[in-house]
């Protein structure tokens, strides 16, 4: 027995001397972060950290968008990945959390395949009207649906999507009956919205903007539960629905399962002092996100925790895995 345990304190001690080598030698070449969507919300986040990050590591920080199923190709690629700190992912909620009860066959697991580095921002979202709809507000909005019952409707970017979910999240915690129009992608559903053809809509607060701001919209509140810094005259929904609890919507930086601890650390470490600089906050604020950061525990609690509440919107909404 004593020599059994002998073996073991040595393989524990020869792994951490190992993870601590590597991490000593970190990073030796450039570094690839996959995004798994085209150009867009993604990149404004992913693309000036990682040029603050090359600047701090002393190695090019190449972006590779490898978009496709909702970002699961991306994700799938990074899995099969070597955990050796130079691949890392742009997740976000739909990839490691709503797509756990969307796909039938994903083909990985969120919590298990991956190692967190960490949460970088949750972007602000929103209910956007059309500004001859007779309603000014949240309650007003929840009263008019309630005397208009199947007549109201609301646009998101497609099935399944954060904004679709935080629809029925709506109805759920509202008791009211809005139906559901899916688009693909959010412009031609503000489009439509803009024109009148539909009267609601659920959205990040970045695209509604320029249409509140030409006057060809109208937001009613923001979904988290508190009021987004930058608009404070606009309401969150939790001051006048206190049971819609958003779950927290997130992207973030992930690694390989089995990443060294040290590389992973001073990754989180980095990134960290990136998104607390003037001109990164100002950047993400500018663009409507809120910056989490913390610890690679945070963002492995925020996978966990979206993955049940979201999982239990959708299974009242009776939405069936593709």
């Amino acid at each position: 027995m004593r020599s059994i345990h002998a073996f073991g304190l040595g393989l524990l001690t020869f792994c951490l001397s190992v993870d601590i080598s590597a991490a000593q030698k970190w990073p030796e070449r450039a570094i690839k972060i996959v995004v798994g969507f085209p150009p867009g919300p993604t990149d404004i986040v992913s693309r000036p950290i990682a040029a603050k990050l090359s600047e701090a590591l002393g190695q090019p920080v190449i972006i590779e968008n490898r978009p496709g199923a909702n970002g699961s190709i991306a994700a799938e690629q990074v899995m099969r990945a070597d955990p050796d700190g130079y691949t890392l992912l742009v997740g976000t909620s739909g990839t490691h959390v709503t797509a756990v009860h969307l796909f039938k066959k994903l083909p990985y697991d969120p919590v298990k395949d991956f190692t967190p580095v960490i949460a970088t921002v949750e972007p602000a979202t929103c209910i956007v009207v059309n500004p001859k709809l007779p309603v000014n507000n949240i309650a007003e909005l929840v009263a008019y649906a309630k005397a208009n019952p199947g007549k109201l409707s609301y646009a998101t970017p497609g099935v399944g999507s954060v904004f679709h979910l935080l629809g029925e999240l709506f109805k759920q915690t509202t008791g009211t009956d809005i139906v559901h129009v899916a688009y693909k992608g959010i412009d031609p559903a503000l489009t439509d919205l803009i024109a009148g053809h539909i009267p609601v809509a659920f959205t990040a607060l970045s695209s509604a903007m320029p249409h509140v701001t030409a006057g060809n919209a109208r937001i009613l509140a923001v979904l988290e539960p508190q009021r987004f810094l930058r608009t404070p005259n606009v309401s969150s929904i939790s001051e006048t629905i206190p049971a819609f609890q958003k779950p927290l919507t997130w992207f973030g930086f992930l690694a390989p399962k089995a990443t060294p601890a040290p590389v992973v650390q001073r990754l989180n470490t980095e990134i960290a002092k990136i998104l607390a600089m003037p001109d990164i906050k100002t950047l993400l604020e500018d663009n409507s996100y809120t910056i989490i950061g913390g610890s690679p525990d945070n963002l492995q609690n925020l996978m966990v925790d979206g993955i049940a509440r979201f999982g239990k919107i959708i299974d009242a909404a009776g939405i069936k895995p593709d």
